[in-house]
């Protein structure tokens, strides 16, 4: 690929130029190894597996899919594909793998086929287990194997000597060792099961999904097949029913007891070294979570600490997590500034807005956080927390996260001032080398603006066409995801690549994160509660302010996005035809009651309790309709018909609604596309279209009336 490769071909080969950036690290106890997936190229989607010897600072492959798989085409289960859906993978080849405490053997699957690769002889062996193997994971010391089959949970022998199931279940309802739908979605716990440190035993979470309500995703492409049937928990509907049970090796099973019917949502599961399991629990409103230890012999849990909130209690990576002395680490909200705890001791004070935990060993806490202060705008930072002290290992503006293992460190920074990350590895805090990133370089340079507008200093980017040489106004194109926790402005090149290129076309783009969004205080993120259409409101103050610095056209405003982004795209044509005048709604969420329990009751409540708040804030109720304004304004509606997170039954039905009220639109539907088109030729097109519809749109200046 060359620069002069029209970019909507070029993000979409590259995947929006992830592709050749190192990723999933593992750093061995002596960190003399680095274990890492990476890609020959910045347009190659297979990962290879790779290993850096720090002391020679050579990178080797150690494991290449190509090879194993000897021209076979890659595939994947059912099972497969839903959890990378959850994780919105794009990539092929080796996507996860596991490997033993010590760093010295990894297992991964490739098409259903398990491997076993010896991280230090380099020798690989394919193992013939008796079905299809799903999140393999090594025991500690990397003499076991646990996996998932179907909806068994089985034990393997690495030596071949054995492979047992140690659940067979009962019946096809039952789901062992894999995260249920909302947990991977909505709650960041992709796993379903965890071996104990001294590899005698596993924690298994047991899912029955009987409850939970069956929809039919169907391909109208393909009419010969049959619907796919998805346990979908649509807000006020019945989640799946989660429990954990010990399991020995043998099969010996002790069931873990709390109490369900009060704190039916497992969030988090950790067993490290030294402690006995921690829960994190939460209730079905999520104003209340329990941290609970789990008595190995008996399966009885102890509360060990307890977080309520009036509005909502947040979840976050890394934590709870227990210190090696056995202290309880979380992250809590206090006034204005989200704190981390190490027992009873609040470590971080309102400077810092604390994002998750990196890792926790003898005498620190590794964490990101974003700073408060007003020169920092999107910047997140990589911090270490011994004592009392507080110290930034991320030196240069940026967004950072990091690794640890033992002494090595590995800091992984991306910033306006480049197109790559950068991944730097350090001993003791000293810099000993870099991991290469192979993505591709863009055919364009962003030169985002950003600005802190207003009295709640709302975070805002503004992008001109490079060639912008002053005088005219331009049109105003607003790009926002502006909903609960998606940050859209921060200080990273690639952030903004595909609006510097939509400015390119002859827009001025904006992109402003309102309440909700994350690295804001508690109180502004949770502004959104109860309101989650208010959002609207920010995106039209950062306008009419920003109005007043840069050359922006209000006779002609657009504003497109996707999800939550395509929620509020609808709702500001709908309702605000005075301020926009055109808008692309890619996947939205028109009802609310269409969307899942753990993410939309956080925010609007339970829709039995609350049925006027899911009213106002929906597209599609008489409610919500009835504040739709006059003069219609030109709307694209563009839906997966395959997509299992936003249905596009969320897309008909807001566009059977504006048919019978008598106001144009346009649907665009794409066959056989999920919630995140990946698909290198419908991504390339689709911005294209896109850029198409609003050039049609945004023709002349419209009237406000």
């Amino acid at each position: 690929m060359t620069d002069a490769l029209a970019f909507p071909r070029q993000s979409a080969r590259t995947q929006r130029f992830t592709l050749g950036t190192p990723r999933t690290f593992t750093i061995s106890p002596d960190g003399r190894r680095i274990v890492f997936l990476r890609s020959r190229s910045g347009t190659d989607t297979v990962n290879l597996m790779w290993v850096r010897d720090t002391d020679t600072g050579v990178d080797t492959i150690l494991v290449d899919p190509a090879q194993l798989l000897r021209d076979r085409v890659e595939s994947e289960s059912v099972q497969e594909r839903a959890l990378r859906e959850r994780a919105r993978e794009g990539a092929t080849g080796i996507v996860r793998y596991t490997t033993d405490s010590a760093v010295t053997v990894a297992a991964f699957v490739l098409s259903g086929r398990l491997f076993v690769a010896d991280l230090i002889s380099g020798a690989i062996e394919e193992q013939q287990p008796p079905g299809p193997v799903m999140d393999p994971r090594l025991s500690p010391d990397g003499r076991l194997l646990a996996y998932v089959s179907g909806r068994e949970m089985r034990v393997r022998a690495v030596d071949g000597t054995s492979d047992r199931a140690v659940i067979d279940p009962e019946d096809e309802h039952l789901q062992y060792g894999l995260a249920e739908f909302i947990a991977a979605e909505e709650m960041g716990r992709d796993r379903g099961f965890w071996w104990a440190p001294d590899g005698s035993r596993l924690l298994v979470a047991r899912v029955d999904d009987r409850p939970v309500d069956r929809w039919w995703i169907a391909d109208p492409r393909n009419p010969e097949r049959e619907p796919a049937a998805v346990a979908y928990p649509a807000a006020g509907t019945a989640n799946a029913e989660v429990t954990l049970v010990l399991v020995d090796t043998d099969g010996r099973r002790t069931p873990v007891e709390w109490d369900r019917l009060a704190f039916p949502y497992l969030a988090r599961v950790q067993w490290a070294e030294g402690n006995p399991p921690l829960l994190l629990v939460q209730a079905r409103d999520q104003k209340t979570q329990r941290h609970l230890t789990v008595d190995v012999a008996t399966g009885a849990t102890t509360v060990v600490g307890e977080d309520t909130d009036q509005v909502w209690v947040e979840l976050f990576s890394g934590v709870p997590a227990f210190t090696p002395d056995g202290r309880l680490v979380r992250v809590v909200d206090s006034d204005d500034a989200r704190v981390l705890m190490v027992g009873t001791e609040q470590v971080t004070g309102s400077e810092l807005q604390v994002r998750g935990v990196l890792a926790v060993d003898d005498d620190s806490v590794l964490l990101t956080a974003m700073a408060t202060g007003p020169g920092e705008i999107g910047e997140v930072h990589v911090y270490r927390v011994s004592g009392d002290e507080v110290v930034r290992l991320s030196d240069a503006p940026g967004v950072h996260s990091a690794v640890r293992g033992g002494e090595i460190v590995i800091l992984l920074s991306s910033s306006l001032a480049s197109h790559a990350t950068t991944v730097r590895v350090l001993r003791g805090g000293t810099m000993i080398g870099e991991i290469e990133s192979l993505a591709a370089t863009p055919a364009l340079t962003a030169r985002p603006e950003l600005r802190s507008i207003g009295a709640r200093r709302i975070p805002a980017a503004v992008l001109l066409p490079a060639t912008y040489s002053g005088g005219e106004l331009l049109p105003v194109l607003l790009d926002p995801y502006g909903g609960p926790h998606g940050q859209r402005v921060v200080h990273d090149q690639r952030a903004y690549l595909e609006a510097q290129w939509l400015a390119d076309n002859g827009f001025a783009v904006v992109i402003a994160d309102g309440r909700g969004t994350a690295g804001q205080d508690p109180r502004g993120q949770k502004a959104v509660s109860g309101d989650l259409a208010g959002t609207l409101d920010d995106q039209v103050d950062v306008l009419n302010e920003l109005a007043a610095q840069f050359p922006l056209d209000l006779t002609r405003v657009a504003i497109r996005g996707w999800s939550f982004g395509g929620y509020l795209a609808a709702l500001a044509v709908l309702r605000r035809p005075d301020v926009f005048h055109a808008a692309v709604a890619g996947a939205p969420v028109t009802d609310w009651r269409l969307y899942d329990t753990h993410y939309t009751e956080r925010y609007l409540g339970h829709p039995d309790q609350h049925p006027d708040v899911y009213d106002a804030n929906s597209l599609v109720t008489a409610a919500g309709l009835s504040k739709a304004a006059l003069p219609a304004r030109p709307l694209l509606l563009i839906h997966g018909l395959v997509d299992d997170n936003v249905v596009v039954a969320h897309t008909l039905r807001l566009s059977a609604e504006l048919l019978a009220a008598g106001r144009p639109h346009e649907v665009l539907p794409l066959s056989g596309v999920t919630h995140r088109p990946v698909e290198e030729q419908v991504a390339e097109n689709l911005l294209l279209h896109q850029v198409d519809f609003l050039r049609r749109a945004l023709t002349e200046p419209v009237s406000s009336s």
